[in-house]
This record gives C-alpha cells, sequence and structure tokens, in this order.
C-alpha cells in the first residue's frame, strides 16, 4: 500500500510489516561480534536521508548511569548537580529531563528535594524494575515518566534471561501495560540494540509497543542504547551498528515520531560524541547524557560535549549558560573529590593551556591563532601557559602579563630584560636535570628576586 508520509511528503510503501522471529538459538552475529577479535563495521553502502528533528534536546541521566560508576552521592550533592544542570539549560529547557533513582528512602529523599525547588527544567523522571510496586512508587511520588529496561538482544534475552524472543517481548508488554495502568508514560530502554537482530526483533517489538500506546492513549517514548558503545556514524555502514540506520528503522518501520525518539550511547570506541550526534541529524530529537562523561566503564555521552554541538548544529545556545560548565567541573572536583584528566575537553586542567614557546607567541599575536573559541567568554576560562622547558621567551612574557593582568602598555614582550633573565633561570634549571614544570609559585618568587617591587 501507498501512502504519503507525513514527514517526506512523498509517496512511500507501507505495505511490509516485520514480524517477529522466534528463533531457537541466539543470532549472536558471529560475523561482526567475534570473541578475542576486535568488532568489525560492515557495509552495505545504503544511505539514508538527513533528517533533523525541528527541535533537539539534551536529557541527563548523571544520577541514574552516572552515579551507578562513582560513590553514591549525598542528597545534598544530588541537589547541587540538579540546581546546576538547570541553570546550564537555560529558561528553554535544552536539557529536557534528567532521571533518578527511587529504590532507597535516600534516592526518594533527593527526589524530593528536588522538587520542592520547583524548577520547570529539567523534568524529574526516574528509572525502574518493571513491577507493579516500582510502578506504584514512582506514581505516589508524582513522576510522569520512568526509564524501563527492555534489552532487546540475544545476547540479553537468551543469555541473561533465559527467554526466547516470543516470551521476552510478552514479559516486556506486560510491564508497559503495568505502567499505562499507573498513568505514567514508559521510556523504553532498548539495551544492546547494536546487536540485536533489528528487524527480526526490535521493530516487531517496537510495533507492538506503538499499538499498546495508541490503545491506551499513552504515548510510549523509545530509547535506543549503544550499551556497548558499538555504534558508528558512518553513513554507509550496515546494521546493527549503523546510528543513522537505527534511527532511521525506528522513524520508517515503527512510526516513532521524532520527538519520542532518544539516543543514548557509551564511549568504549571513542565514538559517544559522533553517535550523538549522528542521533540528532537522522531523526532522533533527545541525546541522552551524562555529566563529565561519567558512566559505565568509559562513561557516556559527556552533557557538556553535546552543549556544544548543539551550539554547533544550531548556531545557537539558545538560552544555555555554558559557563556553568566550569562550574560543574570545579564542584565535581572539589566537593565530589571526582578526578578529571588534564586533557579533558572544555573541563580539564590543560585543555586550553600551552607549555609550546611558538604557541605562546601566537597567543600574543592573537588569542584566535591558537584557542578553539573565546573560552573566557564561554567558559569563564582564559586561554593560559604553563613554563616549562619549550616555553621560550613569548611563553614567558604571556605567562607574566596574564598572571600580573598586565594591559595595554604595561604589557611586556619576550625582548624585556625581566622575560630574558627568567629563561636563562629556566634553561639553567633544566640543563641542572628538572623534569617538571614551573609552578605560579616559582615563577613569583624567582621575579620578586629579579625585579624587586616591579609588580
Amino acid at each position: 500500500m501507498l501512502e504519503i508520509s507525513n514527514k517526506t511528503n512523498l509517496l512511500e510503501q507501507k505495505s511490509y510489516k516485520y514480524s517477529l522471529q522466534d528463533i531457537a538459538e541466539p543470532n549472536l552475529q558471529r560475523d561482526i561480534y567475534t570473541q578475542g577479535a576486535v568488532p568489525k563495521v560492515a557495509f552495505n553502502h545504503r544511505r539514508v536521508p538527513m533528517n533533523m528533528p525541528e527541535e533537539i534536546w539534551i536529557t541527563d541521566t548523571s544520577l541514574r548511569d552516572g552515579q551507578q560508576s562513582v560513590e553514591p552521592y549525598s542528597v545534598d550533592q544530588i541537589v547541587n548537580i540538579y540546581k546546576l544542570l538547570s541553570k546550564l539549560g537555560g529558561p528553554y529547557g535544552i536539557i529536557r529531563q534528567t532521571e533518578f533513582f527511587i529504590y532507597s528512602p535516600k534516592d526518594r529523599l533527593a527526589v524530593e528535594k528536588c522538587m520542592e525547588l520547583d524548577l520547570k527544567f529539567p523534568e524529574i523522571t526516574t528509572w525502574i524494575r518493571a513491577s507493579k510496586e516500582d510502578f506504584k512508587l514512582a506514581r505516589d511520588l508524582g513522576i510522569k515518566e520512568t526509564g524501563i529496561l527492555v534489552s532487546c538482544s540475544d545476547y540479553h534475552i537468551f543469555k541473561k534471561m533465559k527467554m526466547t524472543r516470543k516470551q521476552v517481548l510478552e514479559h516486556y508488554l506486560a510491564a508497559v501495560s503495568e505502567a499505562f495502568e499507573a498513568g505514567i508514560v514508559p521510556r523504553c530502554h532498548l539495551e544492546d540494540i547494536t546487536r540485536a537482530d533489528f528487524y527480526g526483533f526490535v521493530v516487531p517489538f517496537v510495533n507492538e509497543l506503538q499499538k499498546l500506546s495508541r490503545e491506551a492513549g499513552i504515548p510510549v517514548k523509545i530509547r535506543a542504547c549503544d550499551t556497548m558503545g558499538y555504534g558508528v556514524p558512518y553513513t554507509e555502514a550496515a546494521m546493527p551498528r549503523s546510528v543513522a540506520g537505527i534511527i532511521y528503522g525506528l522513524q520508517h518501520y515503527s512510526d516513532v515520531p521524532s520527538e519520542l525518539l532518544e539516543w543514548h550511547g557509551h564511549n568504549d570506541f571513542y565514538k559517544a560524541v559522533a553517535n550523538a550526534s549522528t542521533a540528532w541529524l537522522y531523526g532522533a530529537s533527545a541525546v541522552n547524557c551524562s555529566l563529565l562523561g561519567i558512566g559505565e566503564r568509559t562513561g557516556n555521552i559527556p552533557l557538556e560535549a553535546m552543549v556544544f554541538e548543539y551550539a554547533s548544529l544550531r548556531g545557537s545556545m539558545d538560552g544555555m549558560d555554558s559557563t556553568v560548565i566550569t562550574e560543574i567541573a570545579e564542584y565535581f572536583q572539589k566537593e565530589i573529590g571526582y578526578h578529571l584528566p588534564d586533557m579533558t575537553p572544555f573541563v580539564g586542567r590543560n585543555f586550553n593551556v600551552t607549555r609550546a614557546g611558538i604557541h605562546a607567541d601566537g597567543l600574543m599575536k592573537d588569542q584566535e591563532i591558537y584557542t578553539i573559541f573565546d573560552t573566557e567568554k564561554l567558559l569563564g576560562r582564559p586561554a593560559t601557559v604553563q613554563i616549562g622547558k619549550a616555553s621560550g621567551l613569548a611563553g614567558i612574557a604571556y605567562w607574566i602579563n596574564q598572571n600580573y593582568g598586565l594591559k595595554g602598555e604595561k604589557l611586556l614582550d619576550k625582548r624585556d630584560p625581566l622575560v630574558v633573565a627568567l629563561k636563562e633561570w629556566i634553561d639553567k634549571e633544566y640543563e641542572d636535570g628538572r623534569q617538571t614544570v614551573l609552578s605560579n609559585k616559582e615563577l613569583e618568587t624567582k621575579i620578586a628576586e629579579l625585579a624587586p617591587d616591579r609588580f
């Protein structure tokens, strides 16, 4: 049957519906996933159309998936993180939702404290086990939406749950029906979708979810979960690893609208950010992220990265306050004790620091030469230099100017006698075997010795 698509406004074939393939043995896709070998990326040279939704946004899992991989946060820490998320996301809710655990009394107290703040964004949602007791718990807290785990690869269906595809499908549909009975919007987390039989299980299952949704008059959200980070952003990659293919398939074969479609990725193969951007570009409105990328194993999609991806794709921050990213990084380090690697983009100690003299020379002439953007304006962190063996005269002059806040006529250039004398001392330090960079205190002490009272 031919129907006009409300997305493309073109005639499209709608007659074929994928049916559940209830196989006796699991399909572990051994041609791609061979234990003891690096997973392979296959190509079928089929391109799907780019389909950026009218509206895109970020959802957060810092207090759920993120919290699973660190020491549990205190109630006060959870509340402060929630407030920082709201401040970062801005008045238009670009950070639209965040999810909480509600298993323990402490979890529920944290949810209640956050609710008392009465912040419009991010909306508080939960993640629960698929049981009547948990649905009742969520409903009694006033939660309108909750995540439910619906693992969809044969690795999970056969090996972990010890069921057949038909059995697990019926089990999941019963759980979703219970969510509807509780008056809660279910968000189905399709775990391990990048190892699943997409046409033999995922599409038929989501079609059944859509049918239940229509009968209940309650929407079902679909979260496509790249649990092991196997997804790839390449346009002509084959299923099940193609991010574009997964998003296209859920929309085209299961009629999931963009606003109900979400991508959740992990960074095992360094592709979390690229995959999330691909999900946006090909039709998912939401990408699910974690602050600083904190999450299982190599972590989730770093939320701060997607703030800048959003701005680069939309041409605007749309009310987000990106300087809050620096506040968040400082809070995690100072209040929570989380260690951030120095080179981490946007938040690491050295992300906009140079040690090379030739780079410092460029910074002195025009900061735009060696900075990714105005980091002082967008992150509250000016470009800086560290003084070491390779700093050179330009690096030393730049450090002095920045450290002492020198402007205009007071700016030192690299030919200043103080700069030359300081470099001679630094060179001698390294000739004598020094290996580490010089601290601010060491430099200030030597400057006070070389030029008493100058600053």
